[in-house]
């Protein structure tokens, strides 16, 4: 029994030691976990208290470097605001440097406009002075017309005052015919109808017709000595070419 009892109790010193060098390790580990937690208990209070104050030094007066920084970020990112801008107002230019601004709708509506009443101003002025033209030529025309068919009477007038029998010359007929002619010749005048000069002066194509041909030593050449009918002027134009008689 001693024996046994002795066995007995060997086995449970056996035993117990067993267990009691798990009850240390379990006890040590968890003291090592205890350690472990305040440990990191501790390195998050530390973590704590840095962001805590990085949080204040942010919230507060900034430090030169981040201040800098932040200016410079500002004024970059101003820049970067308004480069749109600047970009949209300057003006492009063109391949040869000249400037090529958009013009305003209205201001090159009121240019064509502008130019187009100008257009039609000139127009109208051409067309002013190019009537007033043909009126004064179908005017003249005119006048010549009428001028053409008046001198065949002032030469019958000539005519006959100057085949008048000189017994005849004193009468009141003789002198009616006369005045009556030299009023004809004086409305003629106002009317800008004048006869041409042709005896005495040299022979002009432009305003003399010569039918005739004489030798006269006396005479110079190409002379008009002799002149059959009249001619007439009218504003400098010819109405009707004298007929001469030119000494060679």
């Amino acid at each position: 029994m001693t024996a046994g009892g002795g066995t007995r109790d060997g086995r449970c010193s056996g035993l117990s030691n067993p267990i009691k060098k798990k009850g240390e390790s379990a006890v040590s580990e968890e003291n090592r976990r205890e350690e472990d937690m305040e440990q990191a208990q501790e390195l998050e209070r530390e973590a704590g208290d840095g962001t805590t104050e990085g949080s204040g030094q942010v919230q507060g007066e900034p430090d030169g470097d981040v201040k800098d920084a932040e200016d410079g970020r500002s004024q970059e990112e101003a820049r970067k605001g308004q480069e749109p801008e600047e970009a949209k107002d300057s003006p492009k230019k063109g391949f040869f440097g000249k400037k090529k601004e958009k013009k305003d709708p209205r201001d090159t509506q009121i240019e064509e406009l502008t130019d187009r009443l100008k257009r039609n101003m000139a127009e109208f002025d051409n067309f002013r002075k190019r009537t007033e033209k043909e009126k004064s030529a179908m005017f003249e025309i005119g006048a010549k017309d009428i001028i053409e068919r008046i001198l065949p009477v002032i030469d019958n007038f000539e005519r006959g005052l100057n085949s008048m029998p000189e017994d005849a010359k004193g009468t009141s007929f003789a002198e009616g015919m006369e005045m009556i002619y030299k009023q004809l010749l004086k409305n003629l005048e106002e009317a800008g109808v004048k006869p041409i000069e042709a005896v005495g002066g040299q022979f002009d194509p432009n305003f003399h017709n010569a039918v005739m041909h004489v030798e006269d030593e006396e005479q110079g050449e190409n002379v008009v000595v002799q002149e059959f009918q009249k001619g007439y002027l009218y504003r400098d134009s010819v109405v009707r070419h004298s007929m001469v008689q030119v000494a060679n």
